[in-house]
């Protein structure tokens, strides 16, 4: 008898957290994922909006009588969020970091049908629609710095060539 278990996938962007599987995937491909930033994403999606203290991510991540630098292991789990989600600390979209207080995830969620997400006081509709506007204000931005990047480039290049145009005609007119 095979019995079908209801999906239990929280999408967020173009990700997708599989909680019965433990796997973070992005556009249907498995992202690598240690246990501990897995668990770190796990906690900040459940409770997204909120902010999330470095002492409740210390007791979630590690038993009472564990004996590690929690510190630099906060510090590492979360780089390890970030880097599986292609995140950015200077201009997240998934994870901000709130001075002195913690975390907090940032993107709007979609629940699986039958599992009712976590109290929220915003609609959800409307926190897509920011969400979606911030994360294309941050690649507009991108696309801005590369064209900028460009540009100087090529003015660069053209001066040089404009240089070497110029001393040929001096040595050779």
């Amino acid at each position: 008898m095979n019995k079908t278990v209801p999906s239990a996938i929280v999408r967020f962007g173009a990700f997708q957290l599989d909680l019965q599987a433990g796997q973070l995937l992005k556009n249907g491909r498995v992202v690598r994922l240690k246990p501990q930033p897995y668990k770190l994403l796990q906690l900040l999606i459940s409770r997204v909006g909120e902010i999330v203290s470095r002492d409740e991510i210390r007791e979630e991540l590690w038993a009472a009588d564990t004996f590690v630098d929690f510190e630099q292991g906060v510090n590492s789990a979360i780089k390890q969020v970030r880097e599986a989600l292609g995140d950015d600390a200077d201009r997240p979209l998934y994870v901000e970091t709130v001075p002195k207080r913690g975390y907090r995830f940032m993107a709007p969620l979609e629940w699986p049908k039958g599992q009712a997400p976590p109290p929220k006081a915003t609609d959800l509709n409307l926190q897509k629609a920011l969400w979606l506007n911030i994360a294309e204000l941050k690649l507009a931005e991108e696309r801005r710095q590369r064209r900028r990047k460009m540009l100087v480039a090529a003015s660069i290049a053209g001066g040089f060539v404009l240089g070497i145009v110029a001393i040929l005609l001096l040595l050779f007119w």
